[in-house]
């Protein structure tokens, strides 16, 4: 057998053409995105032990985004991504966690460690949301806009996150202490 057989390579075909073409393959830019978001709300998951449950809880839509792209199913990972990451920027906009972080980003010195690790991996998360929501609507409107049934994809996954959310919210309720 011959050294390039085993290697999977054509003659000429460097190791470095062969990496900048795995990142050109459909939806890997979102998966990548998909999986610094798991990343952040794991290392939130440990800073905020009292929001434990609640960051892996929003774990959940971006492991789906990584499988759906994963398993060959780009289109609603290209509606599902933009819905729940506008959604996480509304609800983080609405509670004024981001205008939070970003003052206590301005005052590195003045909160503790970890309260600015928080702050930053909270605007990590907004700028990354951010990106997310634009590549897929790029991905979405070059391979899939064309395509019949855009309206029902939209509305199916508009409804799961929908729902997602309303969980989201009444678990993040319920753990208000009342006063």
């Amino acid at each position: 057998m011959k050294r390039i057989e085993l290697t999977g390579m054509a003659p000429g075909d460097s190791l470095g053409d062969r990496g900048i073409w795995a990142f050109q393959k459909p939806g890997r830019d979102v998966a990548i995105l998909a999986g610094v978001q798991i990343i952040v709300f794991l290392a939130l998951a440990r800073l905020e032990p009292r929001f434990f449950l609640i960051h892996v809880y929003q774990l959940i839509p971006y492991v789906a985004i990584v499988l759906l792209i994963g398993y060959g199913r780009e289109g609603w990972a290209y509606i599902i991504g933009p819905l729940v990451s506008l959604g996480w920027l509304v609800l983080a906009s609405t509670a004024g966690l981001l205008t939070s972080a970003i003052e206590r980003f301005r005052t590195l010195g003045a909160f503790s460690m970890d309260a600015n690790l928080v702050a930053f991996l909270a605007i990590v998360t907004a700028a990354a949301a951010v990106l997310m929501t634009t590549l897929c609507r790029i991905h979405w409107v070059k391979d899939y806009a064309r395509h019949g049934r855009t309206w029902r994809t939209f509305f199916v996954s508009l409804a799961i996150v929908v729902v997602y959310y309303l969980v989201l919210l009444r678990w993040f309720w319920d753990m208000i202490p009342n006063a």
